[in-house]
């Protein structure tokens, strides 16, 4: 591409990126999808779950008032823009190895009986049930009490690239169980701003967070909350060349869209 095609007013936001790699210290769990009693997590991990285990962004213990039931991404994650931003991490083999666990959250109680998704622990409440009443020990519960688990086993490797400047801890937790994941951070890479073409992505990138301009073509989907996931994403756009990575220009969190 001819130097006089490219815009020199229009820099990167970023330099330089670094390639990170994340070693599974401990087995990751994300509950990707469910399938029946089976909870399965997905060869990936999000960008946003990254952010917070990164500690660019905190959010409370307990949401309460007008936040509960609703993520907090958007307040959480667009004021990065322009200082911070992480690509969601890739598996360095083709495929992260798994393994199963069974989960049983069972009561272990001396009396205990099973009813609308709910294990009841309070004998003296069967009387009531009798009547028709439904005593607070036998009201739906939200979350499972058995099941199967396919987690990413220990040792697996996955890559990233990470954008802005700061440290990086040695040590991350990730995923429900707040796993332990090792930080290796290689050398800093230049970014290099490339003209509206078409390309091919060789990383995986949120959907949620490609700019407004950019046209994609065909791409493969990892469906998983809060946003999916692309790979082999072709495009029409600018792009950043980061050493043998190529991704679209200017991504940021949620688009960098901060408006409710």
């Amino acid at each position: 591409m001819p130097q006089s095609e490219l815009n020199l007013s229009d820099s990167p936001t970023f330099t330089t990126a670094r390639l990170v790699e994340l070693w599974c210290a401990e087995p990751v769990f994300f509950a990707s999808r469910e399938l029946s009693d089976t909870y399965y997590t997905e060869g990936a991990i999000g960008n946003y779950a990254l952010a917070y285990a990164l500690g660019w962004a905190r959010a409370p213990y307990r949401l309460t008032g007008k936040d509960t039931g609703r993520p907090r991404y958007r307040e959480d994650l667009t004021p990065l823009s322009g200082q911070h931003y992480i690509l969601p991490a890739w598996p360095v083999e083709n495929s992260p190895s798994y393994r199963f666990e069974r989960f049983n959250a069972l009561s272990d109680a001396y009396w205990y009986a099973m009813t609308n998704n709910r294990v009841a622990t309070a004998r003296e409440d069967l009387p009531l049930k009798r009547t028709g009443k439904k005593p607070n020990t036998y009201r739906p519960s939200n979350f499972p009490q058995t099941g199967r688990l396919r987690i990413i086993d220990r040792g697996n490797r996955f890559q990233t690239l990470v954008f802005g400047e700061g440290e990086l801890p040695e040590y991350i937790r990730v995923g429900k169980f707040t796993s332990k994941v090792r930080v290796d951070v290689g050398e800093a890479l230049p970014v290099r701003q490339l003209p509206a073409d078409t390309y091919r992505c060789n990383t995986y990138l949120n959907s949620a967070d490609l700019p407004p301009d950019l046209e994609p073509f065909a791409f493969d989907l990892i469906a998983i909350p809060p946003a999916s996931l692309l790979k082999n994403l072709q495009f029409h756009g600018e792009a950043w060349q980061i050493g043998n990575f190529l991704i679209p220009a200017n991504l940021e969190f949620l688009g960098g869209n901060s408006r409710e």
